[in-house]
């Protein structure tokens, strides 16, 4: 058995801002490369002796980024 509906009422929607400030983007970006550098400079080639190809791409991103 269903509810009666009211037909004068309706669902008011709002509209949210969905906009992020400048830092929402920058610090997890800025993190991630602080970290993929802390792997790569400290103890990444001790994790990379199985596996050449990942040494070697980490090397690559390494070179690559100014930091």
């Amino acid at each position: 058995m269903s509810a009666p509906t009211h037909p004068g009422t309706r669902a008011t929607t709002t509209r949210v801002d969905t906009r992020l400030p400048w830092w929402a983007l920058l610090l997890p970006a800025v993190s991630f490369l602080v970290l993929l550098m802390l792997v790569a400079g400290a103890g990444g080639a001790h994790a990379t002796t199985d596996d050449p190809a990942v040494g070697r791409v980490l090397q690559q991103v390494r070179q690559t980024l100014p930091l």
